[in-house]
C-alpha cells in the first residue's frame, strides 16, 4: 500500500482552506477523532486530549439544560459533538447542540453532518473550553453568529465559568438569563459546575430536581 504524501495538518489553530479541503480533511481517518470547524476560508481541526475535567463539565451542562426543559416542558432534542454543515460555507462541531421548540425536525440518526440548510442550526450551541477556550469566545462566536443559532454558551474548565450569549440579527450579546430556556439563569449553571467538583452525579441531580421544582 502506498504511502499517503498528503501534507500534516497544523491542529488546534486556524488555516486557510477551501470547503473541499475542510470536508476531505474530517473525513480522512488520521482525524476521526478530531472536531472540525470552517468559516470564512478557514478551518480548524481540534485535537488536543479531552481530559475528565473537559468531559465531566460537558455532561453536567447537558443535565443542567436537559433537566430544565423537562421540568418546565420544553420540546428539547440533544446532540453531542454532532458536526453540522452549511455547505460550502461553514461548518461546526459543538461539544453540545440542542433543538428546542415546537416546530423543529428531528434530523435522521445517521453519521452523516447535519444540514443547517434542511433542518435549520441548532437553537442552542456549547463549546466546554480550557486550552481553547479564547476561540471559543473569539472566531467560534462569530461562526456561530454567522450560523444562526439562537443562543451561544462558552463554559470555561479551568474557572467553573459560563458565559452565554443571545444572538440577533447575526451579532451576539451576553445574557444572564437564557431566552431560549426561558427563566434558566447562568447562575444556576455555574452553580452546577461548581458542586460537581465535590458531588456525585447522584448528589447533583437530586439538587438540580430539588432546585427546579
Amino acid at each position: 500500500m502506498a504511502l499517503s504524501t498528503r501534507p500534516t495538518l497544523l491542529t488546534d489553530t486556524w488555516v486557510k482552506a477551501t470547503w473541499e479541503v475542510f470536508a476531505t480533511t474530517v473525513a480522512d481517518p488520521q482525524y476521526e477523532q478530531g472536531r472540525g470547524y470552517f468559516d470564512h476560508g478557514y478551518m480548524r481541526v481540534e485535537m488536543a486530549p479531552l481530559g475528565p475535567g473537559h468531559g465531566r463539565h460537558n455532561s453536567v451542562v447537558m443535565d443542567v439544560v436537559a433537566l430544565f426543559a423537562t421540568f418546565r416542558n420544553i420540546r428539547l432534542a440533544k446532540l453531542i459533538n454532532c458536526s453540522f454543515y452549511k455547505a460550502g460555507e461553514r461548518g461546526c462541531q459543538p461539544d453540545l447542540a440542542f433543538y428546542i421548540g415546537p416546530t423543529f425536525l428531528l434530523p435522521p440518526q445517521d453519521n452523516a453532518p447535519i444540514d443547517v440548510n434542511r433542518f435549520g442550526p441548532p437553537t442552542l450551541a456549547i463549546e466546554v473550553g480550557a486550552s481553547s477556550f479564547k476561540d471559543d469566545l473569539g472566531a467560534k462566536r462569530l461562526l456561530y453568529e454567522r450560523l444562526g443559532v439562537a443562543e451561544y454558551w462558552v463554559v470555561d474548565v479551568a474557572e467553573r465559568q459560563a458565559i452565554a450569549f443571545a444572538v440577533e440579527g447575526g451579532r451576539s450579546g451576553e445574557v444572564a438569563v437564557s431566552g431560549v430556556l426561558p427563566g434558566l439563569e447562568v447562575a444556576l449553571v455555574e452553580e452546577a459546575l461548581r458542586r460537581s467538583e465535590t458531588e456525585d452525579d447522584t448528589a447533583l441531580m437530586r439538587w438540580l430536581m430539588e432546585t427546579l421544582r
